[in-house]
């Protein structure tokens, strides 16, 4: 496993993305699967960087782990900030247009959709949030 801490800000969105994708590479990673962990980083990570913390700087930490038997990567999550669990957050209702549908919860119901397991969990005051993706 290798991790990453950087400041939860939205200008470290790319940073943690070239991170995950130097350790992509190194697997030989589909390219389908790498732009669906990059949308995944980019909505996981802007969550955070947007609503973690409110007004108030605070670090965020992301983990990759490769298990070679199951050929799974698995990206951890990690803030100390309010306590939110994305997962109870309700789908948006897609048979609506957009006009109709209320603001947000696209993102997070899109990573839904595209990772092969989610789970999120709260303890020792931290937020971590887990996506794994096959690859192949």
């Amino acid at each position: 496993m290798k991790e990453l801490t950087v400041d939860a800000v939205v200008g470290n969105i790319e940073t943690i993305t070239d991170f995950v994708n130097a350790e992509l590479e190194l697997l030989d990673c589909p390219l389908k699967v790498q732009i669906q962990i990059d949308v995944a980083i980019d909505e996981l990570f802007g969550n955070i960087a947007h609503y973690a913390y409110g007004h108030i700087k605070g670090k965020a930490t992301v983990q990759i782990a490769f298990d070679e038997a199951e050929r799974t990567v698995t990206l951890t999550f990690i803030d100390s900030g309010t306590p939110f669990d994305p997962l109870k957050k309700a789908d948006p209702d897609t048979t609506l247009s957009a006009q109709e549908r209320s603001i947000g919860g696209l993102g997070i119901f899109l990573v839904k959709k595209s990772m092969d397991h989610m789970e999120y969990r709260y303890q020792d005051g931290h937020n971590i949030l887990s996506i794994m993706k096959k690859l192949g």
